[in-house]
Formats: C-alpha cells, structure tokens, sequence
C-alpha cells in the first residue's frame, strides 16, 4: 500500500470522528438556544442521511443492492427490526441524553456498549471471560463513577434522567452492532445503514414530521448548525469511516474512531463552557482507555480484522 493511500486513510477515520464528537455538542446547542425538538432533529436527521447514503450506492457501489434486500422476506424483516430498534433507538436515546445532560456524558456512557457486548456474549457461552474483560469491565465501572459523581456520590453532575438515556444508548448500540453482523455479510453497509436510517426516520416521523416546526423562528445560525449535524455529523462521518477501511486495518480506524467522544468533550468544555471536574477528566481518561484496550484486542485475535 503507498503512502498516499495511507494518509488519505488517517485523514478520513480522523476527520469522521471528529465530526461524530462535534456534532454532539452541536446538537446540544440547537436544542438548549434554539429549543430544537429531539423527535424532530433525530426524524429528520435520518431521512436525509439515510437518503443520501443511499444515493452515494446508487451512483459508484452497486445499485441493484438498493432494492434486492427487500426480496428476500427474512432480510426484509431483520432490516424492519434493525432500523427500528437498532438504528432508531441508538439515534433517539444518543439525543436524549445529549439534551437533558450534555453531549460529554452522552457520548461516554454510549461508549460503553463494548462492554455490554462482552456480557452478552459471556452469557450466551460464545466467549469464556478472561483477564482483559475483567480490566475493561472495571475500567468501564471506575470511568462511569467519577464521570457521573466527579468523585461525589451526594451529587450527580448530570441529571438522572441524561444517565438513564445514555445507558440505554449503549444498550442500543450494542443490540445496533450484534444484529447487524448477518445483514452486512449479504448486502454492502451503505445500503444497510442507508435504509435503517430511512426506515427510522420514518417511524419517528409519525410521532414528529419533519414539515412540523417552528421555522419562522429560525436563524442563519440555525440552519449552519442542522447542516453540520446531518450532513457532516452523520452523512459525511459515516461514510468517511467506511471509506477509511479501504486503506487502514480494523484495528487503526476503531483506534482513531476513540477520537469522537475525545472531540465531544473538548467541544462541550471550551465551546459549550460547562463545567468538567478533575475526576471526570479521571473518568474520561477510563472509558478511552477501555476502548483502546478493546480495539488492541481485537486486532491480536483477528489478524488484521
């Protein structure tokens, strides 16, 4: 592989995470200075970029992949289960906990899904535990205490509610990635992801219509921002990571892919100006560390998977 390869690789996974993070704080903002409705920025969210994922597989992928996956009665089903469930739920619950608490804590506490996975997987005998879950598991238990404490357990620094909505985002996320697993070994991910999206969308669209909002209240601002979030926070980082598989190994892009709740910290601190104490920081430094420890293992047991 040549060099320039390589780095166009480093720049896609980078750029795609930091955007993942960022747009986590960006949504925080529409919904705190501009009362953005979550059902409304996940409904619409997920229209579009499922829409325009698509269109990037009709145009330079294979286009016969768009309708086929519907042909088959059991594919459809499992696809109808993986964007309401999967793909919503992660959406919905990831935004939720973003706009009762703030974007930090939310994209940590989802971060926390590889752990899940482990259990279930620990309980359905498909691995035996060893010593490398029992250090992420307690890394996992240590971050989220002084993330959710700041060392005090008289006070949360987020409301409960943030906690509930982001745990359950993990919960999703980890259900997200597992049931996934059949459907991308048949069909290219663009036109999975891309029609979980739409189907999701259009689900949440029956409890909040895109076309329903208070648009004439809306600012230059406003608009910049919802761009950012469904063209770059989702779109454009989605596809970039994938894109970045073709010149990187699993390992280096789920290593880089670390930067995202790194960048929705940094974000939150100095853009947002809300306040992250010294353990929190301790916090942070465990859950990313988990993460790191994860994607090392990966790799050692997947031979460059």
């Amino acid at each position: 592989m040549d060099r320039s390869a390589r780095r166009t690789g480093l720049f896609l996974v980078i750029t795609g995470a930091i955007f993942w993070g960022i747009s986590g704080t960006v949504s925080k903002k529409l919904f705190q200075q501009f009362t953005i409705d979550v059902n409304w920025l996940v409904a619409t969210r997920l229209l579009i970029a499922g829409a325009l994922l698509l269109t990037v597989q009709f145009f330079i992928k294979d286009r016969s992949q768009l309708f086929s996956v519907w042909k088959n009665r059991k594919t459809a089903f499992q696809l109808l289960v993986f964007g309401l469930v999967g793909m919503l739920s992660v959406q919905y619950t990831y935004m939720a906990s973003i706009k009762s608490g703030n974007a930090a804590v939310a994209t940590l506490l989802q971060c926390l899904a590889p752990i899940m996975i482990i259990i279930y997987l620990i309980l359905r005998k498909h691995i035996v535990l060893t010593r490398n879950d029992l250090v992420t598991i307690c890394l996992a238990l240590i971050g989220c205490f002084f993330l959710l404490t700041n060392g005090s357990i008289s006070q949360l620094s987020v409301p409960k509610i943030s906690i509930v909505w982001g745990l359950l985002s993990g919960i999703a996320l980890a259900f997200y990635t597992l049931y996934a697993i059949p459907l991308l070994k048949q069909y290219d991910s663009l036109v999975i992801v891309g029609w979980a999206m739409i189907i999701g969308g259009f689900g949440l669209s029956f409890i909040h219509p895109p076309w329903q909002s208070d648009f004439k209240n809306w600012t230059l601002e406003t608009y910049l921002y919802l761009i950012f979030v469904i063209l770059f926070g989702t779109m454009i980082a989605f596809w970039f990571y994938i894109e970045s598989l073709k010149s990187l190994s699993a390992k280096e892009t789920s290593l880089l892919g670390s930067l995202e709740p790194l960048a929705a910290i940094l974000t939150t601190v100095f853009w947002l100006k809300e306040p992250f104490g010294f353990f929190q920081w301790i916090g942070t430094a465990c859950i990313i560390g988990l993460i790191l420890l994860l994607t090392l293992k990966k790799k050692s047991t997947s031979n460059n998977l």
